[in-house]
């Protein structure tokens, strides 16, 4: 059959281990798509010394690869929101399919480049989007199909698994283990989107949206972050039978969807709670299946050029097949656009049980008051644990709550950072027995 003609734009380390399992397991590859697939083009600002593309046509000019008459599958690599989103819809525009890694891309831009792509009938693949090699939206979109989703909980940062874990592992501080990721380039020198959550919330975004059929929302996730987590926090979540980890959750309610990105403490026995480093895992509740789990190599080179490849194997296939018969993008034929029945709910509205670390002064009286306020805004207490006084006489107090609504939550939470006998700012962290909640 007619050989399909890739152009990859973008040459760094997605792009790099895309080209080379696409020539390494050149034969592999056709067999498996009834096609050979080869590289027409590379459009590439710079070179990769991992890649020796003698003999491919090359470019600075990556929107020559979306004018290329010769390509007819575009592969974005090159990352980010506005070039990334210009190049893809050029690429569309001249009838080209398109494979791309972004999840930023699709997050924020998504519902208009699903819907040009449906008109001009070519098709968008994003499985290495989320997730890095972890094939989590096939399995969602197609092998899942049958389920009603509940729920969906995932570790879908590396970055912030690797800093949680070292810190559990080693007791050392949120900013030392930070700097290592950073060395091990792990993180990037301005690690804002791994460790504040955007990055997380992106694929959430897309995973909720497949899950629940809802157009994508990114604007409507709530991130937190985990830069505020100590050694003393990761402590007392292990004595009181938890471990932390980053977690991106959303859930069908009967208010609404839940669209959430926040540190949260985790059963230690826990599937999730058992994934440490720079691993990723996902694990789904569907009414008829259960609860499944989806674990592996988050990103790298050749863990997410797998994805891409197995994109451009589908591609492949279908590339003659007529739009209206495909899988669609985001798993449903019909999208509910109106969000009446499935609105996302802002945080405020949601209920989690928390674990609350404060400091206080040691005088009689203080503990019943910040006990007072709780009670005030109907929130009780699990467990209460009262450590010896540090310097300056002030005394850690670590509060485990039950369920309570988080506008309640938060308005304790003001009450107590004004208390006089409080020092500094009350630290929360969310508590999920995702089992128990489904």
């Amino acid at each position: 059959m007619k050989p399909v003609k890739v152009g990859i734009c973008g040459l760094g380390t997605v792009g790099g281990g895309t080209y080379n399992v696409l020539i390494r397991n050149a034969d592999e590859i056709a067999r498996r798509a009834g096609r050979p697939i080869i590289v027409e083009q590379v459009g590439a600002r710079r070179d990769n010394p991992d890649c020796d593309i003698t003999g491919v046509s090359r470019t600075h000019d990556i929107f020559e690869v979306a004018r290329n008459p010769e390509v007819d599958v575009l592969v974005e690599l090159i990352g980010g929101y506005d070039v990334a989103y210009e190049l893809v819809m050029e690429a569309i525009a001249n009838g080209k399919h398109v494979v791309t890694a972004n999840k930023a891309l699709i997050a924020v831009h998504g519902n208009e480049i699903f819907r040009a792509a449906a008109e001009k009938g070519v098709m968008v693949a994003f499985e290495a989007a989320v997730a890095g090699g972890i094939p989590v939206i096939k399995s969602l979109r197609e092998g899942l199909g049958a389920n009603r989703i509940q729920w969906l909980a995932g570790i879908i940062n590396g970055t912030g698994n690797f800093i949680l874990s070292a810190m559990r592992d080693e007791g050392r501080s949120f900013e030392d283990v930070l700097a290592e990721a950073q060395a091990l380039g792990y993180a990037e020198a301005d690690p804002t989107f791994d460790v504040e959550g955007i990055d997380a919330a992106h694929k959430l975004t897309i995973l909720a949206s497949i899950a629940f059929g809802v157009p994508l929302q990114f604007d409507k996730a709530y991130t937190e972050g985990i830069s505020r987590i100590t050694a003393e926090d990761i402590e007392q979540a292990d004595n009181l039978g938890y471990i932390i980890k980053h977690l991106g959750i959303t859930r069908a309610t009967a208010k609404g969807l839940e669209l959430r990105v926040h540190p949260t403490l985790i059963p230690k026995e826990r599937l999730l709670a058992n994934v440490h480093g720079v691993k990723n895992a996902i694990e789904v509740m569907g009414d008829a299946v259960g609860p499944t789990l989806y674990y592996g190599a988050g990103a790298g080179a050749e863990p997410t050029a797998s994805a891409v490849v197995a994109d451009l194997l589908d591609v492949a296939r279908d590339i003659a097949t007529d739009h209206r018969y495909r899988v669609p993008y985001l798993a449903f034929s019909e999208i509910n656009q109106h969000g009446d029945t499935l609105p996302i709910l802002p945080m405020e509205e949601i209920e989690t049980a928390c674990y609350l670390r404060l400091h206080a002064v040691d005088r009689p009286g203080v503990l019943a008051r910040v006990a007072s306020i709780l009670s005030e805004q109907g929130i009780s207490i699990e467990a209460i644990i009262q450590k010896e006084a540090t310097e300056g006489e002030l005394v850690p107090i670590i509060l485990l709550t039950h369920r309570a609504r988080e506008l309640h939550m938060n308005e304790a939470i003001r009450q107590l950072e004004a208390l006089v006998d409080v020092a500094g700012s009350v630290v929360r962290i969310r508590v999920e027995d995702l089992d128990d909640n489904a």
